[in-house]
């Protein structure tokens, strides 16, 4: 079995949802579009593949032991290629939103406070795309819940209301699993090794997961949202508070969820090809 990959966490977006309601079929796909560039998709789709050409690195370093080899790093872009992310993730989040109403939805993110919550969480994302800022998000984070200030309460219900850290453990078990089975279908795990034998290596390495999970998801808000007044923080956890945006963020993380098991997969695929030319 490999050792532990680094899988990225998934992107954090909250949306709001209303009502299920029956709509056109142009009209949910105008909405959908709308509610993409609401949110800046684009930019998010741009970060999650930095994200993931990092992750690609660090996985050439679990399996080779050294040096990605030649060809690795043109192989892993073309995984990563930002048209098909973008195409891939606005089908999802076509499918993952259909028959619901997003109209307020929309409204929320494209007004304040609901803008300035996109441009903050965008703008921390890209920032923690460095590891030193990475690692000086976790510090100041783990101070602000050793004293419980009232930014990191606010935060810790900000978590809690949208689900964040089981969504997203479980996010990351199944980019793990997609990725051992794609390594596994392309010959690069010794011969015996079964489907259970991989569920058992993943599931044996969820607390690991969730520690940094729960790690970077309250590093990563605390810095976001540092900058907000805290009645803003207070509005944006009160419209996640409500069922139908629960029911609108597990579809929004079903669509993401999807987008990067498909990757994950292909990387596994990639990386058993590669490890199949070390041995001859």
């Amino acid at each position: 079995m490999p050792k532990t990959l680094r899988i990225p966490v998934v992107a954090v977006i909250m949306l709001l949802g209303s009502a299920v309601l029956p709509v056109s079929l142009a009209a949910e796909e105008a909405d959908a579009a709308a509610l993409y560039e609401a949110l800046h998709l684009s930019e998010i789709v741009a970060i999650m593949r930095e994200e993931g050409l990092a992750s690609a690195e660090q996985t050439a370093l679990d399996l080779f032991g050294g040096p990605s080899p030649s060809g690795w790093a043109g192989a892993v872009e073309a995984i990563y290629d930002t048209e098909r992310m973008e195409t891939e993730v606005r089908a999802a989040l076509d499918q993952a939103t259909s028959g619901v109403d997003l109209g307020p939805i929309i409204a929320f993110f494209t007004s304040d406070p609901g803008a300035e919550f996109v441009d903050l969480e965008v703008a921390a994302r890209r920032a923690l795309l460095d590891d030193e800022v990475e690692r000086m998000a976790k510090e100041e984070a783990a101070v602000a819940a050793s004293e419980k200030t009232p930014l990191f309460e606010r935060v810790d219900r900000f978590v809690t209301v949208n689900d964040l850290i089981e969504a997203n453990v479980v996010a990351a078990l199944n980019s793990s699993y997609a990725f051992t089975l794609g390594l596994m279908d392309g010959g690069g795990l010794p011969e015996g090794v079964t489907e259970d034998d991989i569920l058992g290596g993943i599931w044996a390495q969820e607390p690991q997961f969730r520690a940094s999970t729960e790690e970077w998801i309250r590093a990563f808000l605390v810095m976001a949202y540092a900058p907000a007044a805290p009645e803003d923080v207070e509005a944006y956890i009160a419209f996640s508070d409500t069922e139908a945006g629960r029911a609108a963020n597990r579809a929004i993380f079903a669509a993401f969820d999807g987008v990067f098991e498909s990757m994950s997969s292909a990387l596994g695929q990639t990386a058993a090809r590669f490890l199949a030319s070390e041995e001859l």
